[in-house]
């Protein structure tokens, strides 16, 4: 039994929403010193007795938020963390993920080969991990992978939620089949009717052939809705062919915002007018243009972890109590904020992600607003 205490610990790959998550517990985050050598061997030293604490390490299977590293570090990282937490006796460990790496090699599609999905899942379990909590895993299966447990969060709440506050008119929401379950509870959040992109991925590259759209889109505004954006290339060629098809506007929104090169050049080359996305992976300030909006989702992992602490239901933020879920956007830095993003519609693409003015000159976020 482990004792009636939380602690928060964080590697390199986004230190950031760590420190946003222990803010919204009101926590400080666990003393740890994670880094590597001149032989680029990691090193973990925990600072303080962990004996039977419940403890959460916050890693996300990404590129390091300071640009030195890549995806493969991070799950080292995470590996050797719960290797040292389990070696210190810790009572429980949980592996928050918010991005899982190399989900999209789920199964074996191709002769002769892996399937790393559940390597990557074997190696958590093996490495010590008692559970995982992550956020919109690339195929929900993936659970499936893992012999310990696996709480998936989502950000459809959330994302549908700043839409809903923007208050725009003729929607229509779309997406491919591999996301159609998640995007047709985002399109009922927005009372609007969905449509699928048909598309099949070209070889071994990041590149997807657009097929057909199924549904009725001309003269509507579309928003776009997937689990990740990469490279970008699927989702601009979306944009494209949505065009052809006769849709007006056109917004996007994903969970985790790769946004590997040339992604960002795509965007702002398209007429996309925003793109939406939430800070599971870090963003580098070369990247934050005007057209790309970020969504903290640093409240909905920190109630999910004091829940797991207090063996309350995870499941009933979506549910039950699915009106706090939508909600939580409001909060940023530690701040309770107000949402106010009404856009005209004679603004530019680039003014997308900006705030409205009508009760404070100086916007503090990107459509938030501060109720003090």
């Amino acid at each position: 039994m482990y004792a009636d205490q939380f602690q928060i610990y964080h590697g390199n790959a986004n230190p950031e929403l760590a420190r946003k998550i222990c803010r919204y517990l009101e926590i400080d985050p666990g003393p740890v010193e994670v880094f590597k050598f001149a032989n680029d061997n990691i090193f973990v030293k925990i600072l303080d007795n962990v004996r039977e604490k419940d403890v959460f390490i916050v890693q996300p299977t990404c590129n390091p938020s300071d640009g030195r590293g890549d995806v493969n570090q991070s799950i080292m990282e995470l590996l050797i963390m719960i290797d040292a937490f389990k070696r210190a006796s810790a009572g429980r460990i949980t592996a928050v993920v918010p991005y899982y790496a190399y989900g999209r090699s789920d199964k074996k599609d191709q002769p002769r080969v892996p399937i790393t999905a559940r390597l990557v899942a074997d190696m958590i379990s093996v490495a010590g991990a008692d559970r995982v909590l992550t956020m919109d895993l690339h195929q929900g299966q993936i659970q499936g992978f893992f012999n310990i447990p696996v709480d998936e969060l989502t950000a459809v709440h959330i994302l549908s939620n700043y839409f809903k506050h923007k208050h725009l008119e003729d929607l229509v929401v779309v997406t491919d089949l591999g996301f159609a379950k998640r995007a047709r509870t985002f399109a009922e959040l927005l009372d609007a009717p969905l449509a699928i992109i048909e598309k099949r991925r070209v070889g071994n590259l990041d590149k997807a052939e657009l097929m057909n759209v199924i549904g009725e889109v001309r003269g509507k505004r579309a928003i776009i809705v997937d689990d990740e954006v990469d490279t970008a290339g699927t989702l601009t060629e979306t944009v494209q062919a949505l065009e052809r098809e006769g849709v007006t506007e056109i917004y996007a929104c994903a969970t985790h915002g790769i946004l590997s090169d040339p992604a960002v050049e795509r965007i702002e080359a398209s007429s996309l007018r925003e793109l939406v996305l939430t800070d599971t992976v870090p963003l580098p300030p070369a990247k934050r243009i005007g057209r790309i909006t970020t969504l903290s989702i640093a409240p909905l992992i920190g109630e999910a972890i004091r829940r797991i602490h207090r063996g309350q239901s995870v499941g009933a933020l979506f549910s039950s109590e699915v009106a706090f879920t939508q909600e939580m956007l409001l909060w940023e830095e530690g701040v309770a904020r107000k949402l106010d993003i009404r856009i005209e519609p004679s603004h530019e693409p680039g003014q997308a992600g900006e705030a409205g003015h009508d009760r404070d000159p100086t916007p503090v976020g990107p459509g938030l607003r501060s109720t003090d």
